[in-house]
């Protein structure tokens, strides 16, 4: 079920704190850099994945803005092998976890074992510790399992049995799920759900594009000859490059303008908190540097609305009824919220 860890963390520091050697602050990338960059590794992906650009330029955003992504659609669509192709375009460690109803919470954080010649506990790292976990099928774990997730990607570390141990940068944890009425699925907690920056959908490709695949993926897997086109001392500088991407007062209180929309609407029982708000701001700057600009305008926030907020919401019972979506919502709340003024890009 989960891939070998190749290598342990570094030494024990005090006060129960297992961290990495101290990294560089990385030069931050400019928005050219940036673009290029994500350009290069979209153009890679989509060596395996046909037709799938906007899916993967978001799933590239997601990773930039420090962020984790969740792949739900029906089996068979290529959730896993988009997972694994944007984790073999980079040059990092990747670790691979498949979620099954026996999977223990130590099976992905790591557990202390006694060592005999030590006499004395050693700590055995989990998958999470590398730079991109890939969660297959996670809604097939139990929750206290999918859990187990909730302190690495919020925090950047795991705590097992008192001592911390932190985690390198980037962090990413890129999960695939099924929709929740096929056989063998549990829904993730809203915690875990609010964890994940954005929830994307990859659909059925187009006819050309399934063409291509099945003349393409028939005799061999493009995935064992995929070749990493960046590093994670690219990703590094480019997610400091992201950072530095401005956003005006103007947009940040258009961010939470549509987050408390959500909380005000009859059709919503659960909106987007505070946690949303910010990945939105977060995701925003990000696409926006992959778009090329250092400064986000209220289109980028419209854009990834539905991606980054619409997972986190529960509808009433009565919205359920009468067939509403979170998305469908979310689109009645953009069209009503008024837009900032004064958003330009300074």
């Amino acid at each position: 079920m989960l891939d070998d860890l190749s290598s342990a963390p570094g030494p024990v520091h005090p006060r129960g704190t297992h961290a990495a050697p101290p990294e560089v602050a990385p030069a931050p990338a400019p928005v050219d850099a940036v673009r290029e960059a994500a350009d290069r590794i979209a153009a890679n992906i989509e060596k395996v994945i046909e037709g799938k650009t906007a899916e993967v330029r978001l799933g590239l955003t997601v990773l930039l803005a420090e962020g984790h992504l969740l792949v739900e659609d029906v089996p068979g669509v290529g959730k896993t092998t988009f997972a694994k192709a944007l984790a073999r375009s980079i040059d990092c460690s990747v670790r691979r976890v498949q979620f099954t109803p026996d999977l223990l919470p130590s099976d992905v954080t790591g557990v202390s074992v006694y060592n005999a010649e030590e006499r004395d506990f050693e700590f055995k790292p989990g998958p999470v510790f590398a730079n991109i976990v890939v969660g297959d099928e996670i809604n097939r774990a139990s929750p206290k399992t999918q859990s187990a997730l909730l302190e690495c990607m919020e925090e950047r570390q795991v705590t097992v049995d008192g001592t911390t141990y932190r985690l390198e940068s980037p962090f990413m944890v890129l999960a695939t799920q099924n929709p929740l009425d096929m056989e063998g699925t549990y829904p993730l907690p809203e915690a875990q759900r609010d964890r994940f920056t954005a929830r994307i959908s990859m659909g059925y490709p187009d006819r050309q594009a399934e063409i291509a695949m099945l003349d393409e993926h028939a005799a061999t897997d493009p995935l064992d000859v995929l070749a990493p086109v960046s590093d994670a001392t690219e990703v590094r500088r480019l997610i400091a490059g992201v950072r530095s991407v401005h956003v005006s007062d103007a947009v940040k209180g258009y961010a939470v303008d549509l987050a408390a929309a959500t909380r005000r609407a009859p059709e919503i029982r659960l909106g987007a908190s505070p946690r949303a708000a910010l990945q939105l701001v977060r995701a925003a700057k990000a696409w926006a540097a992959v778009e090329g600009r250092d400064y986000v305008i209220p289109d980028d926030l419209q854009l990834l609305l539905p991606q980054v907020v619409s997972h986190r919401l529960l509808l009433t019972a009565e919205a359920h009824v009468a067939g509403h979506t979170a998305t469908e919502l979310l689109g009645k709340i953009a069209a009503s919220t008024p837009l900032p003024s004064g958003s330009g890009s300074r």
